[in-house]
């Protein structure tokens, strides 16, 4: 397929509102994290889509909420960075006829930006058709968007219109990454938020919003095996414990759901191998925050 254009979208809302599902949905292909916990997405992921002659560019990023860490402060400026550097900022809500504070943000600064916006209203499976119109109202008031386009991230309805919205902001110029790719994530980066995404799906409260995965080795053996070593990294001693379960269940379970999703992805056969080490209040150490990624550009 020949590219002739491309368009770079920026994937803004508050947290769970669906940004992780839509961004994968587009993709085609899992390229993001999702849980039904908030903040699951911690930096910015970019996922590729090449269809019908134009490079669609997706920049998912954290649900903007108030920081109450470094790490929070961080995710904050990844979403103001980069609502601005785009082609077009889609705003991600709900279908619920209020503007809340992080919406209000968001379109404070899609304004000052001066760029084009399309306002998404997801999870239209959870309402009634005719009850959309007073969300639309709603947000009309408070911005003149290019485009406002129902959805369901979830099942997929009205994403083909949605493409063709954004088609509308495309700019004629060479593809700007490879065909074959779907994400700008490096492979180690992409195992680290698997692995991190089973300890949201298994794990509750304050626990695994605390936790950080490094990969200490990655390497394909002669047999086929990619062999994995991964220490997760926890903010309390009692959370380690949590972490491992009773004769170490947690700990398995969390391995045996990421070895599934890995072998998936990679089509071979993984050894993912799991330590666990105590590192207190991480989150606002500046130094250990870049050793786990989480760095400005």
């Amino acid at each position: 397929m020949e590219i002739t254009k491309t368009a770079i979208i920026s994937m803004v809302g508050r947290p769970n509102v669906g940004k992780s599902t839509l961004t994968n949905k587009l993709v085609g292909r899992k390229v993001a994290i999702v849980s039904n916990k908030p903040q699951t997405t911690r930096t910015r992921i970019t996922g590729l889509l090449n269809k019908d002659g134009c490079q669609y560019v997706f920049l998912d990023t954290p649900g903007l909420h108030k920081p109450r860490s470094r790490l929070g402060d961080y995710m904050v400026k990844v979403v103001e960075d980069t609502v601005s550097e785009v082609d077009v900022a889609a705003l991600i809500v709900e279908p619920i006829a209020n503007i809340g504070a992080p919406e209000e943000s968001l379109i404070a600064q899609i304004k000052a930006a001066g760029i084009p916006a399309v306002l998404i209203i997801n999870k239209t499976d959870t309402v009634k058709h005719e009850d959309l119109l007073a969300v639309i109202a709603a947000y009309a008031a408070a911005h003149e968007f290019d485009a406002v386009v129902p959805v369901c991230a979830r099942t997929g309805e009205g994403l083909d219109i949605l493409l063709r919205e954004f088609d509308k902001f495309a700019l004629e110029g060479p593809q700007l990454f490879p065909e074959d790719m779907v994400s700008d994530q490096p492979e180690k980066q992409m195992v680290a938020e698997v692995v991190r995404e089973k300890m949201l799906k298994l794990l509750d409260r304050e626990v695994p919003h605390g936790v950080a995965v490094g990969i200490e080795q990655m390497e394909k053996r002669e047999n086929g095996v990619i062999a994995i070593h991964a220490t997760i990294y926890c903010e309390k001693a009692s959370h380690k414990g949590i972490i491992i379960g009773k004769g170490g269940a947690m700990l398995r379970r969390i391995g045996e759901l990421a070895r599934r999703d890995l072998e998936r992805d990679f089509d071979a056969k993984v050894y993912l191998d799991l330590w666990i080490k105590v590192k207190e209040d991480w989150r606002n150490n500046q130094y250990q925050m870049r050793n786990f990624g989480y760095q400005d550009e």
